[in-house]
């Protein structure tokens, strides 16, 4: 077998890359084999009415295989051993998706020389290397354990030097602290024995010394004078001050700071997504679900939800709110003590009691609280299934995710995979989209949007170690604007029954949902 060159075609037939692989050829002779392959296999729909996958000409063989929108050629010679060819074109195929996420024609010019650097591991000189996908990623990754050896004592060495720096300054700053107790002038002595006051005694004679000033009476330091490396003063008294003063204060959440995979989880924006009525009603809804790896839940699993309201105007702190509650039976509901609980029983409507306080006005009150607690796994929004597979070459992982309530659309969907430490992933199909974190030490599968049109998927990779509980625990975050429990808002109207304009806003996400 010779194989002359592996070539990337676009469904158009323009080449995206190709890598040639004999030295007896020239760069006109190849660009005239290239431009002639898409003219060989004519358009798209006469390609999809062919049995086979190949198409000879007088002097090579084209060796191609579809995926989905490009074609992986390989130019061969026509005495070549076609079994062969397909089992090397095959090899060809799978290595495209390890480094592009998606095949379309962005995505393989972008990651173009890291695909020419692994044809290169799969064929030498025309002839096909006995490798396999994880060789392949080890040998373009270069992944050196004495280098990391190397790089962790090369660490361990500047954190002792910074350590032995940080305690060799403490011992000057005590110095100079007793020699001004003392009233004497402080004295810097460096690692070679010459400090600072080291000065010609001529010098000293020469020049007459200038009065020292009287020492302060009581304690050094003990004025309010700036401090450094000390704490002036108390961070919420400092940002008090600044509100005190107009000064607009953003927060920083902690979250955001941490290293952790929960930086991952996916966002949960504040911002309202609708336009704010003078009637605003919001649900917020937060699921909290530990589910065993073998089936089943492991802790109990509650659904918690708050229905709040604000208003913007004080002729509205009367209203009624008409709920379409379509909550199943063993949701424990509760309403706001100041609101009438008969009314709710017998007509689901939120009104403020006959002598109860009104609504108070631009501000956020809450008027709706439920809680539901869930007995079966197959009640969860979302199941997942993770089965790692262990074999002598490493660890078979496939995760295949089950939309089970079709009427929730999820979105920003974020599955987190933990791994074992220093291995990096084989990803051999994968629905959505993936990430590689090698700080985190996890793999981050990602998908949009999760509804009835894809209520299924399925994430497959290989690892060359570890044990199946290396891989757990999996966290699942997700956002959705539909509710679990269906209690919605049908109409608001006035005392005097005239309907009110308003807006509604409803987010349900996962606060904790793992796979353990």
């Amino acid at each position: 077998m010779v194989l002359i060159a592996a070539c990337v075609f676009s469904k158009s037939g323009k080449a995206l890359v190709a890598r040639q692989f004999v030295n007896d050829m020239t760069r006109a002779r190849l660009e005239g084999l290239l431009d002639a392959f898409p003219k060989l296999i004519g358009n798209e729909k006469e390609a999809a009415t062919r049995q086979h996958t190949f198409v000879e000409t007088d002097s090579v063989r084209y060796v191609y295989h579809p995926l989905d929108n490009i074609y992986v050629v390989l130019v061969t010679t026509k005495n070549s051993n076609i079994l062969e060819d397909l089992e090397t074109l095959r090899l060809f195929s799978r290595v495209i998706p390890e480094y592009c996420r998606s095949n379309d024609e962005k995505e393989i010019l972008a990651n173009a020389f890291d695909l020419v650097h692994a044809f290169d591991e799969v064929v030498t000189l025309g002839y096909r290397e006995s490798v396999n996908l994880a060789q392949i990623r080890t040998f373009t990754e270069m992944d050196s354990h004495e280098e990391r050896v190397f790089m962790q004592i090369k660490e361990a060495q500047e954190k002792a030097a910074k350590q032995a720096m940080a305690e060799k300054a403490k011992e000057l700053k005590r110095a100079q602290k007793e020699a001004l107790s003392r009233g004497l002038k402080p004295s810097y002595q460096s690692s070679t024995g010459i400090s600072s006051s080291s000065t010609p005694s001529a010098a000293a004679v020469s020049e007459p010394v200038a009065p020292r000033p009287a020492a302060p009476k009581g304690p050094i330091g003990g004025g309010k004078a700036l401090k450094l490396g000390g704490k002036t003063t108390n961070e919420d008294d400092f940002l008090n001050t600044l509100r005190q003063q107009g000064q607009s204060i953003t927060p920083v959440e902690k979250a955001s700071l941490s290293g952790g995979t929960s930086s991952l989880a996916a966002p949960i924006s504040t911002a309202p997504r609708v336009k704010r009525e003078a009637v605003h009603v919001r649900t917020d809804e937060k699921i909290n679900a530990r589910v065993s790896r073998d089936g089943g839940l492991e802790a109990p699993t509650e659904v918690t939800a708050t229905v709040s309201l604000s208003i913007a105007s004080p002729d509205l702190n009367s209203i009624a709110i008409q709920m379409d509650n379509k909550s199943e039976a063993g949701t424990q509901l509760q309403v706001h003590p100041n609101l009438d609980k008969k009314e709710w029983q017998t007509s689901s409507i939120l009104k403020v009691k006959p002598n109860g306080k009104p609504y108070p006005v631009n501000s956020d009150v809450g008027i709706l609280k439920w809680k539901m607690v869930l007995a079966e796994e197959e009640q969860l929004p979302i199941s997942l299934n993770c089965w790692p597979q262990e074999s002598s070459d490493g660890v078979q992982v496939n995760i295949e995710y089950t939309l089970q309530r079709e009427d929730i659309t999820l979105n920003n969907v974020r599955i987190i995979i933990p791994l074992p430490t220093a291995t990096a992933p084989v990803v051999g199909e994968c629905e959505g989209a993936y990430e590689y974190h090698k700080t985190k030490n996890v793999i981050l599968w990602s998908m949009p949007v999760i509804d009835s049109s894809n209520p299924s998927g399925t994430l497959e990779f290989s690892v060359p170690n570890g044990h199946s509980d290396h891989f757990f625990p999996v966290n699942v975050n997700f956002t959705s604007e539909n509710l679990f429990v269906p209690i919605t808002v049908r109409d608001v109207t006035k005392s005097d029954g005239s309907p009110v304009v308003f807006s509604v806003e409803t987010n349900f996400n996962s606060e904790n949902f793992e796979i353990v």
